[in-house]
């Protein structure tokens, strides 16, 4: 059962997933609802803005925590994994509070030459408490992670998403009577309630689950020692998690001012926005729920297999996480270049958000690879490459934005293709990358054919469904369900069938759920 524990792991942080994404999907659909594309467009001008200077006060230092104490529990060394975790948090109090002062100091400045919509200030200024609280209750995350227990991670982020939901909501409806800028403020107060809350649950746990020190004589590791490897894992770590976001920032900037270059009004350009973001891009990255639990879950698990020096364990643990995320990330494909109207339109009322989803559907695909490949070469040691493929791929997609959003025939649509491009040559660039590295042979016709075939399988019975229930009185909602219901089951019995899920597959299966 043990050399399972990885994809236990990242089934604990899967379920999770599932759950935050539903709650978040529904947060989508709400906040679309109440307060309009207008507001979403708002919020999220500033939102990637915080982000980014949250991956600055961070610096990548919990992944750092979870790959080092991976290491040291693998050596049976739990004196030094504290030591490493207790100095990292000193050092993320201070990074934390630097950030802070500076954001609080600048954001006029920002407001001024920075965000495209002078509405949008306060609703930055909300967001700020959140720096500080994020980074501590990340170090006590990186902690458990790298022990590869993803209980406290899980529980405190569903717990987070919960309040995050119910406090924005309930914030924004009573807001909203003031102006959308308002309301658009309840939303960043449910952000930093739900953080709040999360750290203070994280607090406890922390208190009442951490390991007890055993007797052992444990192997002395010196304070430079340790300041080393951090520093040799933070730099390119901070550095493409600074990138990834800055993308996103100057995407919520670029895009609403290259779409009045077409021709909207700013109203309509952040409108747009707002359901490119909101709606197209939501939908694209439900999917990779079940990728960002195997990327947390892989950095451990890479490490832990490398400090052992186990090159088989390491193969099976790449082959496990790029076999899921190809089973996963081809039917979702599929789906969403057949029922990109009808999700968009359905759950958020804005059926035109669809074209920019078809437009990115089949590079969902090599969005979820991106993910993956991202934590194994993180967890081989190999943090450079990620950050190095992000930067080759975000000056393609900026470029891509800036031309093809400012055509009066394309707009909002090319904006879509230039992101669904960016994903395509990242994931292309880590995959060429890791099969250089490890050696490792991904075999096209298990991991890839059958998948295939099982989704295109499940393609004819959505569009035979699709265009044959209207005519029987169906809507759209009716519609829409059966197809998803019937396609997904259409889709396991296919691979079933043709041998997709093998029987290793099987037993990893039960040996995941029988712990």
């Amino acid at each position: 059962m043990a050399g399972y524990s990885f994809l236990q792991g990242a089934v604990v942080l899967l379920a999770a997933g599932l759950i935050n994404r539903l709650l978040g999907f529904f947060y989508q659909i709400a906040m679309i609802r109440l307060i309009g594309p207008e507001g979403v467009g708002l919020f999220n001008m500033v939102f990637p803005i915080y982000i980014m200077v949250l991956v600055l006060a961070t610096a990548g230092i919990p992944l750092a925590i979870a790959k080092l104490v991976a290491e040291e529990a693998a050596r049976n060394n739990m004196r030094g994994a504290y030591r490493i975790f207790k100095l990292s948090l000193v050092m993320l109090v201070f990074t934390s509070m630097f950030f802070t002062l500076l954001l609080i100091l600048g954001a006029p400045f920002l407001k001024g030459y920075v965000f495209p919509n002078p509405k949008v200030y306060y609703c930055f200024l909300c967001l700020i408490p959140g720096i500080t609280i994020v980074s501590l209750c990340s170090a006590f995350r990186g902690f458990f992670q790298g022990l590869q227990q993803m209980t406290p991670t899980a529980v405190t982020q569903t717990i987070e998403q919960l309040v995050r939901v119910a406090a924005g909501l309930t914030i924004a409806y009573f807001l909203l009577p003031f102006g959308i800028e308002y309301a658009a403020v309840g939303l960043s107060l449910g952000v930093v309630t739900g953080e709040l809350t999360g750290f203070i649950l994280m607090l406890r746990i922390y208190r009442t689950r951490r390991p007890v020190l055993g007797t052992q004589t444990p192997a002395v590791i010196r304070l430079r020692d340790i300041l080393t490897r951090i520093f040799n894992l933070v730099v390119p770590v901070t550095l493409t998690r600074f990138v990834a976001t800055a993308l996103m920032s100057l995407q919520a900037i670029l895009i609403p001012k290259r779409l009045t270059v077409a021709g909207m009004s700013l109203a309509q350009a952040t409108s747009a926005y707002g359901q490119f973001i909101g709606i197209a891009e939501a939908l694209l990255f439900i999917p990779g729920v079940v990728t960002m639990a195997l990327a947390t879950a892989l950095v451990p698990a890479m490490s832990d297999a490398m400090a052992l020096n186990n090159p088989h364990l390491i193969r099976n643990r790449i082959l496990d996480a790029l076999r899921l995320t190809v089973q996963v990330g081809l039917p979702a494909a599929f789906v969403f270049l057949l029922l990109a109207e009808e999700l968009c339109g359905v759950l958020f009322g804005y059926q035109q958000a669809g074209v920019s989803l078809r437009i990115m559907a089949l590079a969902g695909p090599f969005l979820y690879l991106q993910q993956a490949t991202t934590g194994i070469l993180q967890g081989i040691g190999r943090a450079d490459i990620p950050f190095k493929n992000l930067v080759l791929s975000s000056l393609f997609c900026l470029g891509g934005i800036y031309y093809l959003t400012a055509m009066p025939q394309l707009g909002i649509k090319g904006s879509a293709l230039a992101v669904g491009a960016g994903y395509v040559i990242m994931a292309v660039l880590n995959m060429f990358t890791l099969f250089q590295l490890t050696g490792f042979q991904f075999d096209f016709r298990e991991n890839i054919f059958k998948p295939l075939v099982s989704a295109i399988g499940m393609s004819l019975a959505i569009t035979y469904l699709k265009n044959t229930m209207p005519e029987y009185g169906a809507g759209v909602g009716a519609t829409l369900f059966v197809c998803l219901l019937i396609g997904g089951i259409i889709y396991i019995l296919l691979m079933l069938l043709t041998g997709g899920f093998n029987e290793e597959d099987k037993k990893k299966f039960k040996a995941i759920f029988w712990f």
